[in-house]
């Protein structure tokens, strides 16, 4: 476990057991214990307070993109986020996992409008200009080109901004989560792939380079630590 920054030519050595091809069903009962995580540390917090902060929005439906949408229980609280606010959202999914996004929709409750997409980033031309784009605990599975390539993108296709929902490395919450997996009997995959996500995810300086790399001014990106063990990356467009 790196205690310090990472070298980030190292990334790549630390591989995740759910990157690796497996079941449905082994993937569907990994995607509910890690909703379940998101659950119990209060991971969409970070997301629902900065789009707290947005407000208030423009008129008309905003679009609002989640790439490595995953298990989709981030598109859903944002669902409930907006109904509560009376804000019109058009909310969009996107994963490069077709079983993913198959398992995102059987998770869905009937009556909740989100439109699911199989496809990779990269490759995704949206038909509608899309107002924010976030990612959660997606980057860190990523190269570190990949990063820097999302990043881009991101600040390419969203008109009013986009957050990273992300770990924040550091060797207790590494410990803390090893333990916590254990006793709380997540999916084996869970329970190998989280300490090993913290070791891949990145520091505050880490964040600079990066956002640095894709052409993303020091002044115009917040990177913020939110407990717990969380590292956030924001950007807000001014009209």
């Amino acid at each position: 476990m790196p205690h310090n920054a990472p070298d980030l030519r190292r990334r790549s050595q630390l591989t995740e057991l759910m990157d690796e091809p497996c079941s449905r069903e082994e993937l569907r009962a990994c995607l509910r214990d890690i909703a379940k995580v998101n659950r119990l540390t209060l991971g969409h917090r970070p997301l629902l307070t900065w789009l707290d902060s947005l407000l208030p929005l423009e008129a008309g439906p905003i679009r609002i993109l989640d790439v490595g949408c995953g298990y989709g229980d981030g598109l859903r609280r944002i669902a409930q986020w907006a109904r509560a606010r009376r804000i019109a959202v058009e909310l969009i999914g996107l994963d490069i996992n077709p079983d993913t996004v198959t398992i995102a929709v059987e998770a869905t409750p009937a009556g909740t409008s989100i439109e699911w997409i199989h496809a990779d980033v990269f490759a995704y031309a949206p038909r509608r200009p899309i107002h924010l784009v976030f990612s959660s605990l997606f980057m860190h599975h990523l190269g570190n080109a990949e990063v820097i390539r999302f990043l881009a993108w991101m600040e390419q296709n969203a008109t009013l901004g986009w957050f990273v929902n992300d770990l924040s490395r550091g060797a207790l919450p590494y410990h803390i989560f090893r333990v916590f997996a254990k006793l709380a009997n997540f999916h084996r995959f869970v329970q190998h792939d989280g300490p090993v996500s913290i070791a891949r995810s990145f520091s505050p300086e880490d964040w600079q380079t990066l956002c640095a790399a894709a052409g993303l001014r020091e002044k115009d990106v917040s990177i913020r630590a939110c407990k717990p063990a969380r590292l956030c990356v924001a950007r807000r467009k001014t009209p």
